[in-house]
C-alpha cells in the first residue's frame, strides 16, 4: 500500500507537470497563431483585453489627469504565459516590432501563403497537444480509479483480516479457558485417585494380614469354640477328669 501510494504521488505529480508544460506550449502556440492573425488576417485577430482601472485611478482619470501606463505582460517572451523561459524586455519589444509591409504584391502572396502554412503547423501542433493532454488526462482517471479500486479492497482486506484475527483471538481464549478447565479437572481426578489408591493399599495391607494369620486365627477359634463346648458340658454335669 504505501509502495503504490508513492507511485500515484509521483505519477500524478508527473501528469501535473505535463498538464502544465502542454497547456503553456499550447498557449504559446495560440499566442503565435493570434500575433500572425494580426498581420495576415486581422479579422481573425483578438485583442488583448484592456486592464481595468482601480476606483483611484479613475477618479484621477475624471479629474483630468492620465490613466496609468500598461504593464508589460511577463511570462515567455511577453505574452503572459509562464513556463519554460524568461525572455528580457528588450528583446520583447524588438519582437513585438511588426515587419515590414511587402514591397510588392508577389511579395505578399508569397508571405500569406507562407503564413497560412505556419498557421496549418501550428494548428497541428495545438492539435497533438491537445491529443496528448486528452490522453494524460484519461490514463490520470484510470490511474486513479485503479489506485482507489486497490485502496478500497487493501481496506476491505484490512478489515476481513482484522475481524479473522478477533476470531482466532476468541478462540484460542476459549481453547486456553477449555484446557486450564480440564487441568484443573486433571489436577482433582488425580487427587482423587491418589486417595482412592491409598485407600486400596490399606485395604489390601489389611487382606495381607488376615490371609496370613488364617489358619493361626482359624486354630484358635476352634480351640475357643471346644473350650466353650466343654465349658457347658461341665455346667452340664460332664466331668471330663
Amino acid at each position: 500500500v504505501v509502495e503504490a501510494t508513492e507511485q500515484r504521488k509521483a505519477e500524478n505529480v508527473e501528469y501535473k507537470e505535463l498538464l502544465a508544460s502542454d497547456s503553456a506550449a499550447k498557449d504559446l502556440l495560440n499566442f503565435a497563431k493570434n500575433r500572425l492573425n494580426k498581420f495576415y488576417n486581422p479579422k481573425l485577430f483578438k485583442s488583448a483585453p484592456k486592464r481595468e482601472l482601480s476606483e483611484s485611478e479613475r477618479i484621477a482619470v475624471n479629474m483630468g489627469g492620465t490613466p496609468p501606463p500598461t504593464e508589460a505582460p511577463g511570462g515567455i517572451a511577453g505574452t503572459g504565459i509562464g513556463a519554460f523561459v524568461q525572455i528580457s524586455e528588450h528583446r520583447q519589444m524588438q519582437k513585438d516590432a511588426p515587419a515590414p509591409p511587402p514591397e510588392t504584391w508577389g511579395a505578399y502572396s508569397k508571405k500569406s501563403e507562407e503564413s497560412a502554412a505556419v498557421l496549418q503547423m501550428i494548428d497541428l501542433l495545438v492539435s497533438d497537444l491537445d491529443k496528448e493532454l486528452t490522453e494524460a488526462e484519461v490514463e490520470e482517471k484510470e490511474a486513479q480509479k485503479d489506485y482507489e479500486a486497490m485502496m478500497e479492497e487493501s481496506r476491505e482486506k484490512r478489515a476481513t483480516d482484522t475481524k479473522s484475527l478477533t476470531d482466532k483471538e476468541g478462540s484460542k481464549a476459549d481453547a486456553e479457558s477449555q484446557l486450564q478447565a480440564h487441568k484443573d479437572a486433571l489436577s482433582g481426578a488425580s487427587k482423587e485417585l491418589m486417595a482412592v489408591e491409598k485407600y486400596i493399599a490399606s485395604l489390601h495391607a489389611e487382606c495381607d494380614w488376615l490371609v496370613q494369620y488364617y489358619s493361626v486365627r482359624k486354630e484358635a477359634r476352634t480351640d475357643e469354640i471346644d473350650s466353650l463346648k466343654k465349658a457347658k458340658a461341665v455346667l452340664s454335669g460332664a466331668d471330663f477328669s
